[in-house]
């Protein structure tokens, strides 16, 4: 089992674990009534055991702010800043084509929520860089605005982030989004529903991390003074 599972994340492992016992229990309850199933053992359930949910990244505003200015090339921008502006995940960004941008907002055509369309709603002056960039660009209606791979946002996201010394993926700008929205202030629904266009605010709530010493302090002297 050990074997099988080399080179696996801890929580794929305990999913194979759980599999196999089900089988097992299987075997044993329908077929053997006298196998034993090798799953039961208190080791070999503490060494597949889920591991420890990972810390997610949050990156401060600045940060973003800074990874966004110093990003030249126009259609790299925009890309960043649909993710971190408007809370958009890299594959709603690069399905997106003129038909979509309707004044300050996108629409999401076959969304992850498996419903028909979703509205993002930018802000104005990314709404607006976003349209030059169509017609600058003579982009037709029905042709991807963005026409790159995922591989290739990836690797704009991971460059741009390059430039000011931090390792950033793609999900790391939509994060930011929700986070930096809720730490401002929008109500958590707004934030959820909205923003991230989740479906319960428990997901949301995953998204938004710990706050970090710094930020807890900043709070605390917006309070006191």
């Amino acid at each position: 089992m050990s074997t099988v599972s080399d080179g696996t994340k801890q929580n794929t492992k305990k999913l194979r674990f759980i599999l196999l016992s089900a089988f097992c229990n299987f075997v044993k309850n329908s077929l053997d009534p006298s196998f034993q199933n090798p799953c039961d053992n208190p080791s070999l359930r503490r060494l597949f055991r889920a591991g420890r949910p990972a810390q997610l990244k949050i990156l401060e505003k600045d940060i973003v702010d800074e990874i966004i200015f110093r990003t030249q090339k126009q259609r790299n921008r925009l890309i960043l800043e649909l993710m971190a502006r408007g809370g958009m995940r890299v594959g709603e960004v690069l399905k997106l084509t003129p038909m979509d941008v309707e004044d300050r907002k996108a629409i999401i055509r076959d969304p992850k929520s498996g419903k028909e369309a979703e509205v993002v709603f930018l802000p104005q002056k990314v709404a607006d860089r976003l349209r030059r960039y169509i017609r600058e660009n003579e982009i037709n209606p029905n042709i991807r605005i963005f026409p790159i791979t995922y591989a290739g946002a990836r690797l704009i996201v991971k460059k741009a982030g390059n430039l000011v010394g931090v390792h950033v993926k793609p999900h790391d700008l939509r994060r930011h989004a929700a986070t930096y929205a809720s730490r401002s202030g929008t109500p958590l629904e707004i934030v959820s529903k909205v923003l991230l266009r989740h479906a319960n605010l428990s997901t949301t709530q995953r998204y938004l991390g710990k706050i970090s010493d710094a930020e807890a302090m900043r709070w605390i002297d917006n309070l006191y003074g």
